[in-house]
């Protein structure tokens, strides 16, 4: 039996996963080097989250997790 293509990713997954805003993400996914999306819906874009992830491994740097950028 088909697993099916792996888990997916919307938009907002992806939002919160770089930590950027919505209008910033759109700015990313137009990129060439910014994964397909693995199919278009009539509401939204998903993409595989094994690209996603793929394409944060390549491309950014690792951000602190958001606790770490208080002051001790």
């Amino acid at each position: 039996m088909d697993g099916g293509p792996g888990e997916l990713m919307g938009p907002w997954e992806i939002c919160q996963r770089l930590r950027v805003s919505r209008s910033r993400f759109q700015q990313i996914a137009l990129r060439p080097s910014f994964p397909r999306p693995y199919q278009e819906l009539k509401g939204m874009k998903v993409w595989l989250a094994a690209d996603v992830e793929a394409w944060i491994a390549e491309h950014r740097q690792p951000r602190p997790p958001a606790d770490d950028d208080e002051p001790r």
